[in-house]
């Protein structure tokens, strides 16, 4: 099995340089054109044989037991070879065979998702201490918005939350907003305390739901906004404005055909809705098998050809579609980097092997949004041709008019 795996990386290590030393201590260097340079070590001859039949899943596996360790740098670096050699380079006839076999689990796992519950407390029912201690002071767990490239966390998710507020067009105060995925509250707080929102945030996640309902209850907001552990399908009521953020990822495929719907169900008339959420720049793909296990059960980005046709059979209008491109890996990059700050904590929290787990799943989360062309799409939809201005200025106010709008509202 070394003699195959040896030939995977022979023909996938076509840009850089990966150096790996073997369990009988032998070394190997896999090269090719200019490109980033990782060492790693396998410490166990049954994991040769493991990453031989499927590198996919028991990479992250080998890593996680303490069995595939970085020589002289992070797995950060040892991932940032492979994934770019797996985008760019040539694949192994094994690893395509592996990946096919993939591919129809995944497809098959789509088409038959029963929805978000089960992801949702697999993920996010963990301790929030967890992220308190590499998210923002808001804790906001989805891709911040760059006005520049070079502010800091808190900054630029206070921009993703302008920007998502900008696009709901809240010019005047109390609309009804729904918050489809409210996470622990804070766009929700937000757009309650500075653009005069009543606001209804709906969750899954009971670790979310009770932070949620402390932070509105400390803010004194707790009579414009409510938090409810709900599922979307089961709303009802009639809003002004809807919002989902990180949340169409779990949903599931066979699932878009009711969100959409329900979304425009729940719409009024004149309506607006933004749909924020981790997609495909390259058409329709499978999740990797690692994170579908480990991170995300059930978890899929999808591209806007899964979502256009629902969006459109639902009677709701694409108004704006908005590609953020870089912003994810930029976040990502410093919620690893503060994670790697409070390891010690995060290991007194859990276990060695869940900071492997979640360094794998952070580490490769940026890359792929380096290397794989995955992006954020935010759709802003409405069933009306007549709810939204005639240009996209509303959209990014200068911070004086800004200001001005917030003052207004406070009167």
């Amino acid at each position: 099995m070394r003699k195959l795996l040896e030939s995977i990386l022979a023909r996938l290590i076509r840009h850089g340089r990966l150096r790996v030393t073997w369990p009988d201590g032998t070394t190997a260097t896999y090269m090719g054109g200019p490109g980033p340079a990782a060492a790693l070590r396998v410490t166990d001859d049954a994991w040769v044989r493991r990453l031989a039949l499927d590198p996919a899943m028991v990479f992250g596996e080998a890593y996680m037991a303490g069995a595939l360790q970085p020589v002289g740098c992070k797995i950060y670096e040892v991932l940032d070879v492979l994934l770019l050699n797996t985008t760019q380079g040539a694949s192994h006839p094994a690893v395509r065979m592996v990946q096919r076999l993939r591919d129809i689990g995944e497809w098959l796992g789509r088409i038959g998702g029963a929805g978000p519950g089960r992801e949702v407390a697999y993920h996010y029912n963990l301790d929030s201490r967890l992220y308190s201690l590499f998210l923002d002071e808001d804790q906001q767990y989805s891709c911040a918005y760059f006005e520049r490239g070079d502010e800091t966390l808190e900054e630029a998710q206070r921009a993703k939350k302008r920007h998502i507020a900008a696009k709901l067009l809240l010019d005047r105060p109390g609309l009804a907003v729904l918050d489809v995925g409210c996470g622990w509250g804070g766009l929700a707080l937000t757009l309650a305390q500075d653009f005069g929102a009543r606001v209804t945030g709906i969750t899954l996640s009971t670790e979310q739901l009770n932070l949620a309902r402390a932070r509105a209850h400390a803010a004194g907001l707790s009579d414009r906004v409510r938090f409810e552990l709900a599922d979307y399908r089961d709303t009802t009521e009639c809003y002004d404005r809807i919002v989902s953020v990180g949340m169409l990822e779990h949903v599931g495929e066979a699932n878009y055909g009711t969100f959409y719907r329900t979304v425009r169900r729940c719409l009024a008339p004149e309506g607006v809705a933004l749909i924020h959420h981790i997609g495909r720049s390259a058409g329709p793909g499978s999740t990797s098998s690692w994170l579908r296990k480990y991170i995300f059960p059930g978890g899929y980005s999808p591209a806007l050809s899964d979502v256009m046709p629902d969006i459109e059979r639902s009677g709701l209008m694409a108004t704006d579609i908005e590609v953020l491109r870089l912003h994810y890996a930029r976040t990502l990059r410093l919620w690893r980097e503060r994670f790697a700050q409070h390891r010690d904590e995060i290991k007194d929290l859990y276990d060695e092997r869940f900071c492997r787990m979640f360094e794998f799943y952070l580490a490769g989360a940026e890359l792929t949004f380096r290397h794989e062309r995955h992006v954020v799409f935010q759709i802003q939809l409405s069933p009306s041709q007549t709810s939204l201005p005639f240009t996209r200025d509303y959209m990014s106010p200068a911070p004086g008019q800004m200001q001005h709008v917030q003052a207004a509202q406070a009167l």
